[in-house]
C-alpha cells in the first residue's frame, strides 16, 4: 500500500519535473489540514482507527509514519521510480534488503570494494544463516558472469567504490544479468540521484545511507531502499514492521529538509572536488589521486558515461607510507578527521584503520587499499581555504617524518 493518497494529483504535475524541482516538492505539498507548506513532524506512535476492520495508511509508527512517507515519496520521486522505504541508518536498509531477498542456501555476488560495514554483514552475520557470498571485480563483466550461480539472489554493486572510487559498468552488468533471476541491487550514496540514476542503468534497487549527502549535514543517521517493484516493497514492509527498523518521523524532517539543495549542493561538491583532486595530483607529496572526472582516472570514460558529475568524494596516496599519511591527517586545521562522508563540513578520513580496520591486510591490499590511502569528502567551504589546509598539513607531515 502506498501512502499519501492525497497527494496523487501533487505528485502527477511533477511528472518530467527536474530534480532541483523534485528535490524540493517531491514530498508533496501543503499539509492539507493545515496549509502548512513544511511538511510536519508527526511524533505519534498511534492512530486513531474509525471502526473495526477499518483500513488506513497510518495505524501504528513501527509500520508507517507520515513524516517518513513524505521523505519516501520525494526519494522515489527524485529516482523516477514507484517506491522508497526508509529505514534508521543504512545498514538497516542494507540488512532488510538482504531479509526480504535471501535464505538459507541463497548466493551473493558483491562488488569486492564496499563498504565495510557491508562486508561485515555478508561475511559475519548472513554467513552463520547459510547465505554465502562471493566478492568480485565487478568492474569486470566477465567475473561477475563467472562467479554468478543458479542460487545467486542478489548481486551488490556499489559504484563508485568506498574507498578507491572504483567504477561498475551498470549498463554491462545489466546485461550480464539479463537471463539470470538475481536481482541487482546498487550502492548509490556517494553520488545520489543528481549525479547518477542506477535504475536507468538496469539496477531493481538503490541503496542508500541518507545519512550522506542526501540528508548532507551531519545532523542525522538513516537509509532507504527505491524500487519499482511493489512485490519487494511489500516484502520490506513485512521485514521492517517485523524488525522495528524503520526510521524516526523527526529524522525523516530532517532529511527532507536537506534534500531541497540537494541537486545544489552536489553541483557544488562536485566543482570542488574536481579543484582539489587536480591540485592533489600535481603535489610533490601525493603519490595517487583516485577521482572519476581526472584525467589520470583509469575508467574517466566510463565516468562520463555513467554519470552526470564527478562527486565530492576523493581519495589519495600520501607519498612516505602510513607514518607520513598519519602525520598529514593529524597536522589538518580546517578538514575534520571523523568517520563520516558526505556533508558541508570537509572530512577527512584513514580507511585502513576508519571504514575499512576490520578487513586484514591482506584483503585491504586486494582491494587496492592501501596503508597510506586518504579519503576526503570535499565539503562547501571556498576551495581556497581547503587547499590552504591540505598544503599546510601536507609540509608539515613531511617535514616532521623526514626530520625523524
Amino acid at each position: 500500500m502506498e501512502h499519501h493518497s492525497h497527494l496523487g494529483n501533487r505528485l502527477t504535475s511533477l511528472v518530467g519535473a527536474r530534480l532541483e524541482t523534485l528535490g524540493i516538492h517531491g514530498g508533496g505539498g501543503p499539509e492539507p489540514i493545515t496549509g502548512a507548506v513544511v511538511p510536519p513532524i508527526f511524533q505519534s506512535t498511534t492512530y486513531a482507527q474509525p471502526r473495526v476492520g477499518s483500513e488506513q495508511d497510518f495505524t501504528y509508527s513501527r509500520a508507517h509514519n507520515p513524516t517518513v512517507s513524505a521523505l519516501e515519496s520525494a526519494l522515489a520521486s527524485l529516482e523516477g521510480l514507484a517506491h522508497a522505504r526508509c529505514f534508521a541508518t543504512g545498514m538497516a536498509a542494507t540488512s532488510a534488503l538482504a531479509l526480504a531477498t535471501l535464505e538459507s542456501g541463497s548466493h551473493v555476488v558483491c562488488s569486492d570494494v564496499v563498504y565495510g560495514g557491508t562486508v561485515r554483514l555478508l561475511e559475519q552475520v548472513l554467513d552463520r544463516f547459510g547465505v554465502e557470498t562471493t566478492f568480485v571485480d565487478t568492474s569486470d563483466p566477465a567475473l561477475l558472469a563467472e562467479a554468478l550461480r543458479p542460487d545467486t539472489r542478489l548481486v551488490f554493486v556499489e559504484t563508485p567504490a568506498n574507498p578507491t572510487l572504483k567504477l561498475t559498468d551498470l549498463k554491462a552488468v545489466g546485461e550480464v544479468l539479463a537471463d539470470h533471476p538475481a536481482l541487482l541491487a546498487v550502492d548509490n550514496t556517494f553520488l545520489t540521484a543528481a549525479l547518477q540514476r542506477p535504475a536507468e542503468l538496469g539496477a531493481d534497487i538503490v541503496v542508500y545511507s541518507t545519512t550522506k549527502y542526501i540528508e548532507g549535514h551531519n545532523s542525522t543517521v538513516g537509509g532507504a531502499l527505491v524500487m519499482d517493484c511493489p512485490e519487494l516493497c511489500d516484502r520490506l514492509d513485512f521485514v521492517r514492521k517485523t524488525t522495528g527498523s524503520i526510521q524516526s518521523p523527526w529524522e525523516a524532517w530532517l532529511t527532507l529538509r536537506g534534500l531541497k539543495t540537494l541537486p545544489l549542493r552536489m553541483e557544488r561538491h562536485s566543482q570542488s572536488a574536481r579543484l582539489v583532486a587536480r591540485w592533489l595530483a600535481d603535489h610533490p607529496s601525493v603519490d595517487t589521486v583516485h577521482y572519476p572526472f581526472l584525467d589520470t582516472f583509469p575508467q574517466r570514460l566510463l565516468a562520463e558515461r555513467q554519470q552526470r558529475d564527478g562527486g565530492g568524494m576523493l581519495a589519495f596516496e600520501v607519498r612516505g607510507g602510513l607514518a607520513t599519511s598519519l602525520e598529514f591527517m593529524n597536522s589538518l586545521r580546517l578538514c575534520t578527521l571523523a568517520e563520516n562522508l558526505g556533508a558541508a563540513e570537509t572530512l577527512v578520513t584513514h580507511p585502513p584503520t576508519m571504514t575499512h580496520g576490520d578487513l586484514d591486510p591482506g584483503q585491504r591490499r586486494q582491494r587496492g587499499i592501501s596503508d597510506s590511502l586518504v579519503r576526503l569528502s570535499v565539503g562547501l567551504e571556498h576551495p581556497d581555504d581547503l587547499l590552504a589546509d591540505l598544503d599546510q598539513a601536507l609540509e608539515a607531515a613531511t617535514a616532521k617524518v623526514e626530520a625523524s
